[in-house]
């Protein structure tokens, strides 16, 4: 098996992290540090730090230069490092060794690794956005159209109440909503870093703020106002928002896997898996890789949580665990909300199969209406002892409850109490107000 399942030939279809996987390349981070590099010298140049002239044939050559990443190799793994390797080959390539002098100037490798990290973390951020929203939508739209198709909600795996589909549909959406919108405030940590060899930016002097300023709106990034070399709170937000992300998917998927099982069928996926022996099978392949998906994010989580344990004022243990970890995140999260996206879009609800689940069980789904029924002419606890007397009976005497009921309290109406269509309770209404909640997002 592969190192990676996001760039194998053979397993990245069922990993699909699409425009993402092109984030997390060696040749992306490549391109992102000489990006850096380029505009920290353009403004140094503009503020004299550097002169102009190598400024701006950095900056020039920074956008033209072709460094192989296999190259770099021996160098990384003598120095622990990608930027010393990189800064010797684009000084060599420039050919110019009067302006290569002052590239890389009063910066050190991880103000250029993490500054290039946060460009591509921007690009990873709107490909989410849009895969949300495009989720969302195809969400809404089978919520509103679904809102009063009953069936049997479930809790600890047993028939609970009635409920309808477009409510279920909807409890998939509603996390998507919220980590949608706290996608402004996540943006804020998007940073740039220019802190020098430990924290205090020396080599930079006086003009350091100044420099840090200017370099964060040359590149669209924000500036922290502080070194965050051994601070990864805003790498580590942006984790757990990633986490919570694949664990909604991953919540729809261990739904799906559920509403396809045999003995169920509520739910039809379109493009299920097939058996290499058991022709009759369907395999609920993408929501089986969703829920995979979550459970292995969950535990990279854990893993750039602990990052954040950095030594003293820079740590290369902890950068380490980043790099063997933050990836694999990314894109799990790509593809699980990839997933997601395709099955909003396909899957179709089994109505029948959907009323058979509410007529089966004797009709003891509806026990809690009926007792709340009850309650209206006895007290609460009398009216729960009276009905859980009448499950007990219909479950002995392989009776339905309804009839029971009807035997019991001759003179009490019972029609809606049996009628799953009436006992949704506020299930439509959730539909309604999740698919009227997504048709008023603004791009």
């Amino acid at each position: 098996m592969a190192g990676s399942v996001f760039d194998s030939p053979l397993y990245h279809k069922l990993f699909p992290a699409g425009e993402a996987s092109r984030l997390f390349t060696d040749t992306a981070e490549i391109r992102a540090m000489l990006l850096v590099q380029g505009a920290l010298a353009r403004v140094q140049g503009d503020l004299g730090v550097i002169p102009e002239t190598a400024a701006a044939f950095i900056h020039r050559a920074a956008m033209e230069v072709q460094i192989d990443p296999a190259a770099l190799s021996d160098a990384t793994g003598q120095n622990g490092v990608t930027v010393p390797g990189l800064v010797a080959a684009f000084r060599k390539a420039m050919e110019a060794p009067e302006h290569a002098q002052y590239l890389h100037w009063g910066a050190t490798s991880q103000d250029i690794m993490d500054t290039g990290l946060m460009l591509r973390l921007r690009q990873f951020l709107t490909i989410l956005e849009q895969d949300i929203r495009t989720t969302l939508h195809a969400l809404a739209a089978l919520a509103e159209t679904h809102a009063e198709t009953p069936m049997a909600a479930r809790t600890y795996g047993q028939h609970a109440t009635p409920s309808s589909f477009g409510a279920q549909v909807a409890g998939w959406g509603q996390p998507l909503l919220a980590l949608l919108g706290e996608l402004p405030a996540l943006r804020s940590h998007l940073c740039v870093s220019l802190s020098g060899a430990a924290g205090t930016a020396a080599a930079l002097g006086t003009q350091a703020p100044e420099i840090r300023a200017r370099l964060a709106e040359a590149l669209g990034l924000n500036d922290p106002g502080i070194s965050w070399h051994a601070n990864r709170t805003g790498l580590q937000a942006i984790c757990a928002w990633a986490t919570r992300l694949a664990t909604a998917c991953g919540k729809m998927g261990e739904d799906l896997v559920l509403l396809t099982q045999s003995g169920i069928g509520e739910v039809v996926l379109d493009g299920a898996g097939g058996s290499s022996t058991m022709p009759q099978k369907q395999n609920p392949v993408g929501p089986s890789a969703m829920a995979a998906l979550a459970r292995q994010i969950v535990a990279l989580n854990g893993v750039m949580q602990g990052a954040g344990l950095h030594r003293e004022a820079r740590d290369g243990t902890a950068w380490f665990s980043e790099w063997l970890t933050f990836p694999q995140l990314c894109l799990g999260t790509a593809a699980a909300l990839t997933h997601a996206g395709r099955l909003a879009g396909t899957i179709r609800p089994d109505t029948a199969a959907m009323l058979g689940a509410l007529d089966q069980g004797q009709g003891l789904i509806h026990a809690e209406a009926l007792s709340f029924r009850l309650a209206e002419t006895l007290p609460r606890p009398k009216a729960q002892a009276e009905v859980k007397a009448l499950c007990k009976r219909a479950i002995s005497e392989g009776t339905d409850l309804a009839a029971l009921a009807r035997t019991t309290f001759p003179d009490l109406a019972l029609d809606d109490i049996f009628d799953p269509a009436r006992q949704m309770g506020q299930a439509p209404a959730i539909a309604r107000h999740f698919a009227q909640t997504v048709a008023a997002l603004r791009d």
